[in-house]
């Protein structure tokens, strides 16, 4: 790195800077003269308070969703790249009317209706991958808030060095993912690998961790629960010490036991906090790009996971408007869970003991 990098990355970054503070000191201006001075609106300041922060969520956000939306109804792929695209719907008319069978699924929604009847990869189709996405997911949130609990509720406990354990504990988190990521594939090497190395001292025999499908997935599932049970936990740890004392001393007082006062107290007061780490973790998980990507050093399509297959198809295939509707595939997948989750789960309603 050169000195002129540095500066001229400052310079960059100074102009990006001095342009938000303008445009956002000019759309203050704008709302006080229209509502303020126009209007005579009693709304004017909450309006010029909120102003700077929807038009920043429309251009961060609900722009580039409707980008990607007109995307995923086109041709748009390397070798039919920007002006060269074509709506689907469109070349349909110059194809054979004998092709067609459905002008909604072969012409308008053809995107969409391709992630379900051709293969995402290579090879692989949709349902495949589907699955064995939810089979990750659950596995991985699973042990993240078995584990995550666990550990919580034994922080939550007077105890020598607590604080010492916590950060212990949370030291897999604080770690950049990747980092973390690339050192666990360092030792899944199958000849130079710690795990394998174990194995051969009691006499097995090494596995194949980078190499064979079965293998390769339960790494992933390895790696990946090791990264998320202290985000669980220490959300976890702090809805247990929101619990007041109170209730498990009048439940001593009446006879109750420790899994009674667990399951009578300590979760009915702690849905409130695990069920939005709940629906944190899984879409997480289910998104979770780094684990899947890099362990499956060698692009076996049989671990590949939904958002992979997704980066494969987009960046390797070039897919880009197949790309589009697959992804807007797995966001509709993950609203509808978080809706029947919310819905089943009653969350952010009031607990009643």
């Amino acid at each position: 790195m050169t000195f002129e990098v540095i500066t001229s990355s400052l310079g960059q970054v100074g102009s990006t800077v001095l342009f938000i503070l303008v445009g956002t000191i000019l759309l203050e201006i704008l709302i006080y003269l229209i509502m303020g001075k126009v209007l005579k609106s009693r709304y004017t300041l909450p309006a010029m308070l909120l102003g700077p922060g929807i038009v920043g969520l429309a251009a961060l956000i609900v722009y580039p969703l409707l980008w990607e939306l007109n995307l995923s109804f086109t041709n748009m792929s390397l070798r039919r790249f920007g002006d060269k695209a074509e709506y689907t719907w469109l070349v349909c008319q110059a194809a054979d009317p004998a092709a067609i069978n459905s002008w909604l699924f072969d012409c308008l929604l053809k995107n969409y209706a391709d992630v379900f009847r051709l293969p995402v990869l290579k090879q692989v189709y949709f349902f495949p991958v589907f699955f064995r996405t939810i089979l990750w997911t659950f596995i991985n949130l699973v042990f993240h808030l078995l584990g995550g609990l666990g550990l919580a509720m034994l922080l939550n406990r007077p105890m020598r060095g607590r604080a010492l354990y916590r950060t212990l504990l949370i030291l897999p988190w604080a770690i950049p993912q990747v980092i973390a990521v690339l050192a666990w594939r360092g030792e899944f090497n199958f000849e130079y690998g710690f795990p394998n190395i174990m194995l051969t001292q009691i006499g097995l025999e090494p596995v194949k961790w980078l190499t064979d499908p079965t293998w390769n997935f339960i790494a992933m599932c390895m790696v990946n629960i090791w990264l998320g049970i202290p985000f669980m936990m220490v959300i976890l740890l702090g809805g247990l010490q929101s619990i007041s004392r109170e209730y498990y001393e009048a439940a001593e007082i009446d006879g109750a036991g420790g899994w009674g006062q667990f399951r009578n107290i300590t979760l009915p007061l702690l849905q409130p906090v695990m069920t939005p780490a709940i629906i944190l973790g899984t879409i997480w998980t289910f998104n979770n790009f780094n684990v899947p990507f890099f362990i499956n050093q060698f692009e076996l399509e049989t671990s590949d996971i939904l958002v992979t297959a997704l980066f494969r198809a987009a960046f390797q295939y070039n897919r880009y408007g197949f790309s589009a509707a697959f992804a807007f595939v797995i966001f509709i997948i993950l609203l509808l869970y978080s809706i029947f989750y919310i819905h089943v789960t009653g969350t952010l309603k009031e607990v009643k003991l």
